[in-house]
């Protein structure tokens, strides 16, 4: 039946969609703020003539596992990581505003708070955070105020999308925000600390593996079925030649 194949076609994408996003994961294991990736499926009943409803797998999204990685101490005084879940950096890219919360910064050679591309931090009111020469010893309470031996320096901006799920990726850290942000009073902010990411190999691994088996599955399932309707062919061509 042709349905077999659809059915084994359908699995056999979603499958390797599901691969994909598995390998990214993986890949992101060690990027610092990362949020995984997961998989959402669901069953699509298509009613045939003449017989019962047929099930195709479809692939409906992919969303982030909200849950933060664990922070790890560095002693870096510009390391910095997020205690509220829900709380994001905002960086000046060439692109615009980007929200990250991988939060290993730095200084520039001209004093500028950036992040390992280069990308500025920015403070609440959306301006980088700037030092002066002197500032040489940074401190950076809970709250995001950053302060040096000569005084105050600015505040970082923690700000919260109004909807998570609506951002979209663009690479391992960065986010970009298609509704607005709010700023986060109280973002309980480490100095000396970064976020880890979120991802646990092991469950990636096993995930990886049953994927590969229901991905080979299908893959025989198409063509065993292939081969049923050679054989089949095979044995009708010759009786309409003989007819």
């Amino acid at each position: 039946m042709q349905n077999t194949t659809d059915v084994a076609l359908s699995r056999l994408m979603t499958q390797s969609r599901a691969l994909d996003v598995i390998a990214s994961n993986l890949a992101n294991a060690t990027t610092p703020g990362y949020r995984a990736e997961r998989s959402l499926f669901t069953v699509w009943l298509s009613r045939q003539p003449g017989g019962g409803p047929v099930a195709f797998p479809q692939d409906r999204a992919t969303y982030r596992d909200a849950a933060p990685g664990p922070q790890r101490v560095t002693g870096n005084p510009l390391d910095l990581a997020i205690g509220d879940p829900s709380g994001w950096f905002t960086v000046q890219t060439a692109r615009g505003p980007r929200l990250t919360r991988a939060g290993h910064f730095q200084l520039d050679a001209g004093g500028t708070i950036v992040d390992a591309a280069g990308d500025a931090l920015l403070d609440a009111n959306g301006h980088p955070l700037q030092t002066a020469p002197g500032d040489t010893r940074l401190a950076i309470t809970a709250d995001g105020t950053v302060a040096s031996q000569n005084g105050p320096i600015g505040r970082i901006g923690v700000v919260r999308p109004a909807q998570e799920s609506a951002l979209s990726a663009e690479g391992g850290t960065l986010y970009a925000a298609a509704t607005p942000t709010s700023p986060v009073a109280q973002p309980r902010i480490v100095q000396g600390a970064i976020e880890d990411s979120n991802v646990q190999p092991i469950r990636e691994v096993t995930e990886m593996m049953q994927g590969l088996r229901e991905f080979q599955l299908a893959s025989q399932m198409i063509q065993a079925e292939s081969d049923r309707q050679t054989a089949a062919i095979g044995k009708i061509l010759p009786q309409s030649a003989q007819g």
